[in-house]
């Protein structure tokens, strides 16, 4: 099956989980109110793309390349990120539903997420020096063995993370939410 080269093109209101997006290479493409929930994307080439107002839910993603991509406003439910081809991974999250995915040893320097909902997301092992974590709900998400280095969780919230079990160096917190940093302690802060 030969794969297709699109540069350039918005796709709108197209329900990909009825008929399949072209098997390809996808650059400076914007994905506006799109439908992929549950489809294939294995192989597929997002470099520089937009998603905008997108469901994507369970969508297979086995060695998809997503290199400087922008989510904005998606619903990514259960998504294993981790799958992607990860030499070759860069994206951002605006407003995005990202709940049950996995980012599991992915290198994600200096990712943003923003307005996120990232409910029981799976960071283990992931290296997240630098990241930015503004105004996002992470709610049992998972920290285990992460490089959290110069990360930003000032403006998050609902967090647990162990400081003997991450890297935490430099990392910043806001006063009022250092309590997700010794919850395992079972203590009381008043």
């Amino acid at each position: 099956m030969s794969k297709e080269y699109t540069e350039g093109q918005s796709f709108k209101n197209e329900n990909y989980s009825e008929k399949a997006l072209p098997k390809g290479e996808y650059e400076n493409c914007t994905f506006t109110g799109c439908t992929f929930a549950n489809t294939d994307l294995s192989g597929y080439h997002f470099v520089e793309c937009v998603f905008e107002n997108c469901d994507m839910s369970m969508a297979k993603l086995r060695g998809t390349v997503f290199k400087d991509v922008l989510f904005k406003g998606c619903k990514l439910l259960g998504l294993h990120f981790n799958d992607c081809n990860g030499f070759i991974i860069t994206f951002r999250f605006e407003s995005c539903l990202l709940n049950f995915s996995s980012f599991y040893r992915l290198k994600l320097k200096s990712i943003r997420f923003t307005d996120c909902r990232l409910e029981e997301v799976d960071f283990v092992e992931a290296d997240l020096t630098n990241a930015a974590f503004l105004n996002c709900d992470l709610n049992r998400a998972v920290f285990r063995s992460t490089i959290l280095e110069g990360a930003d969780f000032r403006s998050a919230y609902n967090f647990s993370i162990d400081p003997e079990a991450n890297r935490i160096s430099k990392s910043r917190f806001a006063l009022h939410s250092v309590a997700g940093l010794l919850d395992k302690y079972k203590i009381t802060i008043e």
